[in-house]
C-alpha cells in the first residue's frame, strides 16, 4: 500500500482553492448570519418599543391628575393618584366587565368545543364533500364581518335575541368557528395514527376516541387557539354595538367593555376626567396581559407543534 504525503506548502495552496470553491457555490459566512441576526434583533427591539411604551403612557396616565396629563402627558406621575380606578369602576367599567365575562366563559368553550369537533372530522375521516365542508369553514375568515352586519342585524332581531347575552354568545362562536376549525384541522392531522388505530383495535367508540385520546394528545393546540378566541372576543367591538343595543325604555343596558370605554368616554361630555378614562383601558387591558403573559409558552408550542409532523 502506497502513502502518499503532501508538502505543507501542497495543503496549504489547497485551502484558499477549496475556500474559493465554496465562495463561488454560494456559500454564506459568518459576517452574513451575524449581520441578519442584527437586523432581526434590532427589528424586534424597535417593534418591542413601539408596542410596551404606549401601554406605559396609558397606565402611568391613570395615576396622574388632569392637569399633570396636560402639562406634560410623557413625565412620570409626581404623586400617586388611585382614585381613578374606583371612580372608572362606579362609572359603570365594573358592570361592563362582568357582562363580557359572562359572555366568554360561554361562548369560548362553545367555541372550542365545536371547533374542535368539526375539525377533528375533516382532519382524520375523509368522506364525500369533505374538502368542501373544510373550505365552507375556512372561507368564512375572508370575509369581514363589516359585510354580514346588516343580514346578522335581521337574523338576530327575528330570533328575538338583540341584546341577550346568547344572542351575542351564538354570534361569537359562529364568528370565531373559521379560524378555529382552521387551526386545529392543520394541528389534529400532525398527532399520529397509530395511537388512533390502536384505539379503535382496543374497541373504543368514535366519541370515546375524540374525548379520552386525541383531545388530550391536541392540548397544546387548544391552549393556543384557546388564547387567540379570548383575545379576539374579549377585544370585540363592532358585533357588541350593533346587537347589544337597548331595544326599548325598559330594556337594560347589557354593555360590552369595549363598549363602555366609549359609554364612559360619551359621559364625560365637555368635563375632561382622562385618568378615568385610561384607568379604565388599564382595567380592560390588565386581564388579555396577564392572560397572554401566564400562556405564552403554551402558544408557542402549541404553534411550532401545528407546523412540524
Amino acid at each position: 500500500m502506497t502513502t502518499v504525503i503532501k508538502a505543507p506548502g501542497e495543503a496549504a495552496a489547497e485551502r484558499p482553492g477549496g475556500a474559493g470553491r465554496r465562495a463561488k457555490e454560494g456559500g454564506k459566512g459568518p459576517s452574513d448570519g451575524m449581520v441578519l441576526n442584527v437586523f432581526s434583533h434590532g427589528f424586534l427591539a424597535v417593534w418591542a418599543i413601539l408596542i410596551v411604551l404606549p401601554l406605559i403612557w396609558l397606565a402611568l396616565g391613570s395615576f396622574k391628575t388632569d392637569s399633570q396629563i396636560g402639562g406634560s402627558a410623557l413625565s412620570w406621575p409626581s404623586h400617586w393618584h388611585f382614585d381613578a380606578f374606583s371612580r372608572a369602576w362606579d362609572k359603570g367599567i365594573g358592570d361592563y366587565f362582568a357582562h363580557t365575562l359572562i359572555v366568554l366563559v360561554f361562548s369560548v368553550p362553545l367555541t372550542m368545543l365545536l371547533g374542535s369537533m368539526a375539525a377533528y372530522i375533516l382532519a382524520r375521516y375523509p368522506f364525500p364533500g369533505n374538502r368542501v365542508v373544510y373550505y365552507f369553514f375556512v372561507s368564512g375568515a375572508m370575509f369581514p364581518v363589516f359585510l354580514a352586519l346588516v343580514p346578522l342585524f335581521f337574523m338576530v332581531k327575528r330570533l328575538d335575541m338583540l341584546n341577550t347575552y346568547q344572542g351575542l354568545i351564538l354570534v361569537y362562536v359562529a364568528y370565531s368557528m373559521p379560524f378555529t376549525v382552521f387551526f386545529m384541522h392543520s394541528f389534529f392531522r400532525t398527532l399520529p395514527s397509530a395511537v388512533h388505530e390502536a384505539a379503535v383495535i382496543d374497541g373504543a367508540s368514535d366519541t370515546r376516541i375524540f374525548f379520552q385520546v386525541m383531545l388530550p394528545m391536541a392540548k397544546p393546540g387548544l391552549i393556543s387557539v384557546g388564547i387567540f378566541n379570548v383575545l379576539g372576543q374579549w377585544n370585540q367591538y363592532i358585533l357588541p354595538s350593533v346587537l347589544m343595543q337597548p331595544q326599548s325604555g325598559s330594556d337594560p343596558e347589557r354593555y360590552m367593555l369595549t363598549q363602555g370605554l366609549i359609554q364612559l368616554q360619551y359621559q364625560m361630555g365637555y368635563e375632561t376626567d382622562l385618568p378615568v378614562l385610561f384607568a379604565g383601558v388599564t382595567i380592560a387591558m390588565i386581564p388579555m396581559l396577564v392572560v397572554y403573559l401566564s400562556f405564552q409558552r403554551q402558544i408557542q408550542a402549541g404553534l411550532t407543534s401545528a407546523t412540524l409532523k
